[in-house]
């Protein structure tokens, strides 16, 4: 859940370990900020808090196969234990500079998809990556939902505004559109249809709300910029 994996996705796993361990009757509940599990009516319920959510899916993939290996028999539960502590401590699969890279090359290709032009690829490269930045500067800076999504978006308007204003770029609206693509929560989003479809309505109903404001987050910080031009 901390990864990006879906509700269902992580009841599901709960329950085939502890069936692979012997435990016929197990209930879980799971939400996007908390995980409540129990086995039995003489242990009493587990409640684990998710503070803090990224995306991993890297590592998503690494605890379904540890998943498999328990339900086929063949690793013991302390192996288990260990193999996951390993996974939880383990950095993200791909660093910082490489997100950045990926994020500004993106920005390029989705500012030429809504139908920019090639002239604007470069600018729309570094508005995107500066942007791509400053997200995870704020992120790491400031702990206040939804604030680093807008002062990110805030940033590339201004960037490309400015582009504009001295020549270095002809279509801002475009340059705006493809640097900002990085920051939408396309996976938040999925996440949230996939749970509502699933039945967990609380969680997709949940990560939507999650998802409709860090759009908004992301558009204010552009119409803040738009507003004055």
């Amino acid at each position: 859940m901390q990864n990006g994996a879906e509700t269902y996705r992580v009841e599901d796993t709960m329950s085939r370990i502890a069936s692979a361990y012997g435990i016929s009757q197990s209930h879980s509940y799971v939400t996007p900020t908390g995980i409540f599990f129990a086995i039995n009516d003489s242990e009493p319920a587990k409640l684990i808090r998710i503070v803090e959510r990224t995306t991993d899916l890297h590592k998503v993939t690494e605890v379904n196969s540890i998943s498999r290996k328990i339900s086929a028999g063949t690793l013991s539960p302390s192996a288990a234990v260990k193999e996951l502590s390993e996974i939880e401590r383990g950095p993200l699969r791909y660093s910082n500079r490489v997100q950045l890279i990926a994020a500004a090359l993106a920005s390029g290709c989705f500012m030429i998809m809504f139908g920019g032009v090639w002239r604007d690829f470069p600018g729309a490269v570094l508005c995107g990556g500066i942007g791509f930045a400053a997200l995870q500067y704020f992120h790491r800076l400031v702990k206040v939902k939804f604030f680093s999504e807008f002062s990110a978006s805030f940033l590339i308007g201004l960037l490309a505004a400015l582009l504009v204003i001295v020549g270095g770029g002809q279509m801002m609206d475009k340059i705006i559109i493809g640097s900002v693509m990085p920051l939408v929560p396309g996976l938040l989003i999925t996440n949230a249809l996939r749970d509502l479809m699933s039945g967990h309505l609380v969680s997709g109903l949940s990560k939507g709300a999650d998802a409709c404001l860090t759009s908004f987050a992301i558009g204010a910080g552009v119409a803040v910029i738009i507003s004055y031009m």
